[in-house]
């Protein structure tokens, strides 16, 4: 196997780590018991936290021992955000989150032989350890000038909205975690995204104090998008893992619209193909860049892997039928939803002409226009041509009795819903 280390380079996936050469070495003496930590601030994850798991399924597949933390104590505090507080969310709610992100997590992982991955919570360590303990044991360790030079605590201490002892208190218990998986578990390895750098050197010292033994932290890089957009979202918001709050369909849809610039580099850091298929897959985008060939290939894989095989397939054939390729009437009702969310919507209250369904969708800016599209043979209705300029749509059209789906010329879309009476 290609050590772990040049795998992750290569990937991209190193923007820091404590002693490469040290780690590489651990690697290389093997297994490391290794972990990754996931605060339950929202009811899922979402894009960013995938890369940090996928790069721990990587070190687990190259006979490492996973252990996937998600903070049930963290959660009630949250990491310090850049700019303001974080709402506390109740412990009801986040004890909730912690069920709902184990079981995201636990998907990618493997639970049983060798390298056999173990999920953990740090609630187990926290709930029954007092301030005074908190204090003597563990904070004796930190330095407060080295703590408010942390990146994170910097900008907030800067900002007008400051900081409260709560969040600046944060890298302590993260700092705790490394120590008690350290202790639990001989784990030596946390790896996080580089803007966690801080918490996670927090860790790394506190056990050399604690400890007298050094431990390794590796970060990855922040993605970023060549159009200046933030990775991991849409128009519509935050691309999640849980399936309510993002559907399969737009998140293949995700994957399928991603630009030239940057599908080499996702392809690098989510897919799990090897080097010569990316490469090729690469070489394809650059001589065939219209084929589509790497976004197709890693929408493919990541709907599969996050979403299964089944779901896969319904967005394919959503994506099909949308564009006239397939019938929109043997989709299932909430594909075809999931679908039509995606694109320009109106509602209205009654069935009429075609050309005014064309100006309220907004695929035509007038009457006229619509006609004009009807007459030159680019206007579909449920991927069915109109032909005729005075067309009514009448409820036998209605898709599930509650869609129409209308299309100027190969790619403009939009759909008419109509209001429930």
């Amino acid at each position: 196997m290609t050590d772990i280390v040049d795998e992750l380079q290569w990937r991209g996936l190193i923007a820091l780590s404590t002693d490469e050469d040290a780690l590489r070495k651990a690697f290389a003496d093997g297994p490391v018991t290794f972990y990754c930590g996931f605060d339950p601030t929202a009811p899922s994850l979402h894009l960013g936290n995938l890369v940090q798991i996928l790069t721990m399924r990587r070190i687990q597949q190259a006979g490492n021992l996973p252990l996937g933390l998600v903070g049930g104590a963290t959660g009630l505090i949250g990491d310090p955000k850049p700019t303001a507080e974080r709402v506390l969310n109740d412990p009801e709610t986040v004890a909730a989150w912690v069920e709902r992100l184990r079981g995201q997590v636990s998907r990618f992982l493997d639970f049983d032989g060798p390298y056999a991955a173990r999920m953990v919570n740090n609630l187990d360590w926290t709930s029954g350890m007092s301030a005074i303990s908190l204090l003597r044991d563990v904070g004796k360790y930190f330095r407060v000038n080295n703590m408010i030079a942390k990146e994170a605590v910097a900008r907030r201490l800067n900002s007008d909205a400051g900081i409260s002892y709560t969040e600046f208190s944060y890298q302590i218990l993260q700092g705790m975690d490394y120590l008690e998986l350290n202790r639990r578990y001989g784990c030596t390895l946390q790896t996080g995204g580089s803007d966690q750098w801080g918490n996670l050197t927090a860790g790394t010292d506190l056990i050399r104090k604690a400890e007298s033994r050094s431990v390794h932290a590796l970060a990855t890089p922040l993605i970023t998008k060549a159009d200046g957009t933030k990775f991991g979202k849409t128009e519509s918001g935050t691309v999640w893992l849980d399936p309510e709050l993002t559907t399969p369909y737009a998140f293949y849809q995700f994957w399928l619209n991603a630009d030239d610039r940057d599908v080499a580099k996702f392809l690098r850091i989510f897919s799990f193909r090897s080097r010569e298929e990316i490469e090729q897959l690469e070489r394809d985008t650059a001589e065939r860049p219209a084929a589509r060939l790497a976004q197709r290939a890693l929408a493919e894989e990541l709907t599969t892997l996050v979403h299964g095989a089944e779901q896969y397939e319904r967005a394919v054939a959503a994506s099909k039928a949308l564009f006239g390729q397939g019938d929109l009437a043997d989709l299932e009702p909430a594909t075809l939803a999931a679908a039509l969310a995606e694109v320009p919507k109106a509602t209205v209250a009654e069935l009429g002409q075609i050309v005014d369904l064309l100006v309220e969708s907004g695929l035509a800016p007038s009457r006229s226009g619509a006609r004009r599209t009807i007459k030159e043979g680019g206007a579909y209705l449920n991927n069915a041509k109109v032909a005729d300029e005075e067309a009514v749509a009448t409820t036998d059209d209605l898709l599930h009795g509650r869609w129409l789906v209308l299309r100027r010329g190969k790619r403009n879309l939009a759909a008419v819903e109509l209001a429930a009476s």
